[in-house]
């Protein structure tokens, strides 16, 4: 009775294998192109073709996504910092992905590392990826890494140009100084944020060159890191934070064009806010914003001590420097950024101390003493004045 049961369960075992095999192959055979045996196209290449039962289902599970396959997410070709920590599973990988929009369909793309078995050979790392990439080419970027990487710091209150000089010491395998200016000095990015620029405005992206540390490409075009800087300020200037500058009936540009006052002109960061406070205060008044940045941003590049920002600066050079950014000889904002601000002098506009101060003057070291009154302000010079 037991050998009659055995050679019964060995039976029915067998064709339960010979009917799932019998149904992968309809559904391979359903999928399979007419006249090509059912060969798997994936970026132009022919995949190998299934070795098991198990591969034969993912096989034809793929067969039927060959467009998700073949195709990039996006035209959008900036990279785009990807990091696998260690013992993270293709499926979180896979989510995190399709999140980014890196891929289409992440289940497609986790039946694709299964069905190529290299689930094990994604190693954790920092990536740099590109919308532009199939799933094929992303499983393969996953397992070799891609080009060398490289930190750039951009530094707040740096003007393009000092940005530019900085970049240059990098080595970047693509950059090209000539074209990194003009690129930032023609403006020809589409985003929001800029368009809210008045029509006389310079088209320059002075001021939204966002600073941060990146990571990217030895090889990154200068396009795409300009990009990369304006993607990042995009996401660090809030909604919030946009809402609190219309709150002060400013326009975005107009923030980001104090901001960078308020940044040339702060050393402590508990002082952003109050120095945002006394030029807003002078604004309402209409009085000279009299800025000293604004006049080194006028007076441009030392060549004798190989200065952007002239120190120090003469009474006579901050009244004669001939140039609609200098606010000492012109009215109001100047007509754009003088630098690039980091993102607590941006706060410190949307958000600025409630004074009543017009004035401040440097106590020589890092911080300011400030005024309500003229008289007040020529006191706090005599005191701290050399």
């Amino acid at each position: 009775m037991r050998t009659f049961r055995r050679l019964l369960a060995l039976i029915v075992g067998g064709v339960a294998c010979v009917a799932m095999l019998g149904m992968c192959l309809f559904l391979y055979n359903l999928v399979a192109p007419p006249g090509d045996a059912g060969s798997l196209l994936v970026t132009g290449k022919t995949m190998a073709t299934p070795a098991s039962v198990e591969d034969l289902a993912l096989y034809a599970y793929l067969q039927q996504h060959q467009a998700e396959l073949g195709a990039a997410s996006s035209s959008d070709n900036a990279p785009v910092p990807f990091t696998i920590a260690p013992g993270e599973l293709p499926t979180d990988v896979a989510a995190r992905l399709q999140h980014q929009n890196l891929i289409t369909n992440a289940e497609v793309f986790v039946n694709l590392v299964k069905y190529k078995k290299v689930g094990t050979k994604i190693q954790a790392g920092e990536y740099v990826l590109r919308r532009t990439m199939t799933m094929e080419e992303i499983v393969e970027a996953l397992q070799h890494g891609l080009a060398k990487m490289i930190t750039v710091t951009v530094r707040p209150g740096w003007r393009a140009e000092e940005i530019a000089d900085y970049l240059g010491t990098l080595g970047l395998k693509n950059y090209n100084r000539d074209q990194f200016l003009r690129l930032v000095r023609e403006g020809k990015f589409d985003y929001a944020f800029l368009r809210d620029r008045p029509k006389n405005a310079p088209p320059s992206l002075e001021g939204f060159l966002f600073p941060e540390s990146y990571y990217v490409p030895f090889d990154i075009a200068n396009d795409a890191l300009i990009q990369l800087m304006l993607d990042t300020f995009g996401q660090r200037v809030t909604e919030k934070t946009r809402q609190q500058i219309a709150a002060q009936k400013m326009t975005l540009y107009e923030a980001v064009t104090l901001a960078a006052i308020v940044e040339r002109e702060s050393v402590v960061a508990a002082e952003r806010p109050i120095i945002a406070s006394v030029f807003l205060n002078r604004l309402k008044k209409k009085m000279f914003l009299q800025a000293d940045s604004t006049a080194q941003y006028a007076l441009g590049y030392q060549p004798t001590t190989k200065q952007w920002w002239k120190s120090p600066v003469t009474i006579e050079e901050l009244s004669g420097a001939d140039s609609p950014y200098n606010t000492y000889r012109n009215q109001g904002l100047p007509p754009g950024p003088i630098c690039n601000p980091s993102l607590a002098s941006i706060v410190a506009v949307a958000q600025p101390a409630q004074t009543d101060y017009l004035f401040f003057f440097s106590k020589g070291d890092g911080t300011h003493a400030f005024a309500k009154t003229f008289e007040e302000h020529q006191q706090n010079q005599q005191k701290y004045g050399k």
